[in-house]
């Protein structure tokens, strides 16, 4: 476990001292599982479908276009609102998806529960294309299950011209203490409860306590917090309408958010807040398992994952992509974190089963009292 918490140090301080792009959960890396496909030729072509199972809005469908004019490949997409959806509908028997995109965090879990392919995607044709420092990650070491994909954080969006207290809100305490009418939260239970133990003064070192006092004061703070939505889906929709004033969010969606409203601004919350890594996987069972490995070693180009930056708001773990990214990612300090805030940054926690079913608790108690 302590060497654990020394790989999730390093890969924080190594983005931090890049001063690199930030954006979605992080874990603790092992690299046992089943080892299907990760042998033999690199497919050169395909045909028919690939099925991809993705977070909603996170992926730029004209990208998707150009992925199926240039492979003959169509791609079927569907989305999802969590890590623990995704955990559940494959726990529940689904095998129709070829690629889903599991936070860090949960790519250990599903390694564990031997729900994802070994397709060794470090020696893919673009596996050379992924960043020097997401290439050793702790969730998946040398990169044999996964891609990178999109990483961020997740702080708080506040419409600073349509909401006055937005000057007033400098931590999670102030976000959950607000009492606004226009408050909206992010439907995500380590999100959430993690949040919620920070701001009842839980470190970024002890997120994954299973102290049961710890979790009575988050649910207690919790208790008063009744935000007019609880949705992960539609933030970015609701806050540039003016339904949604004050917002749990993430860093990239926020982005989207200050382009069509420069009044939106991303808050870094005092007590810290979740850096989150997402990624690129092929589930057990896939039924068009070559196509996966097109999309995904695609996926991997300098210039698709630029535009896919650019789409979602949040950097990549690609080489090269900078080149086609927009000068206003760049230069968003929700994005590029600030060197003041730097230190604030955590990685998202992966508990164990003990301090899961305790944030799920927590979380139930809080959503079925709205």
């Amino acid at each position: 476990m302590a060497s654990n918490k020394r790989r999730r140090a390093s890969y924080v301080a190594a983005l931090a001292a890049a001063g690199a792009l930030l954006l979605s959960a992080c874990g603790g890396g092992s690299t046992e599982g089943e080892d299907i496909g990760a042998s033999g030729e690199f497919p050169t072509s395909g045909s028919g479908v690939v099925n991809v199972y993705n977070w909603t809005d996170y992926i730029d469908p004209e990208e998707l276009k150009r992925f199926t004019a240039e492979t003959g490949i169509e791609v079927i997409l569907d989305t999802y609102d969590s890590n623990e959806t995704l955990l559940a509908k494959l726990q529940s028997g689904a095998t129709g998806y070829d690629v889903i995109v599991p936070s860090d965090y949960m790519v250990e879990q599903m390694i564990e529960l031997n729900l994802l392919q070994n397709i060794g995607v470090s020696s893919f044709p673009n596996g050379g294309n992924i960043k020097d420092n997401l290439m050793d990650v702790y969730w998946d070491p040398g990169r044999n299950y996964t891609a990178p994909w999109n990483y961020g954080t997740t702080g708080i969006a506040c419409n600073f011209a349509a909401e006055p207290e937005c000057a007033n809100i400098k931590s999670w305490k102030d976000y959950f203490t607000a009492g606004l009418d226009k408050m909206d939260s992010l439907k995500d239970q380590v999100e959430v409860v993690s949040a919620a133990l920070r701001a009842t003064g839980v470190g970024p070192d002890d997120l994954c306590t299973t102290d049961k006092a710890k979790y009575i004061a988050a649910e207690e703070l919790l208790a008063g917090f009744k935000p007019a939505v609880i949705e992960s889906d539609g933030g970015i929709e609701r806050v540039t309408a003016g339904t949604s004033n004050v917002r749990h969010a993430w860093n990239g969606s926020t982005h989207r958010m200050t382009e069509e409203n420069p009044d939106v601004q991303f808050i870094y919350p005092s007590e810290g807040l979740n850096l989150w890594a997402d990624n690129l996987a092929v589930p057990v069972g896939a039924p068009n398992l070559d196509n996966a490995k097109i999309f995904i070693n695609w996926m991997m180009d300098a210039k698709a994952a630029g535009a896919q930056s650019n789409f979602s708001g949040y950097d990549n773990g690609i080489k090269g992509s900078d080149a086609f990214m927009n000068e206003s990612l760049k230069t968003d300090p929700a994005v590029v974190v600030p060197a003041d805030k730097q230190a604030l940054i955590s990685p998202l926690p992966n508990c164990d089963e003990e301090a899961r079913e305790l944030y799920t608790q927590v979380f139930t108690t809080w959503t079925t009292g709205q």
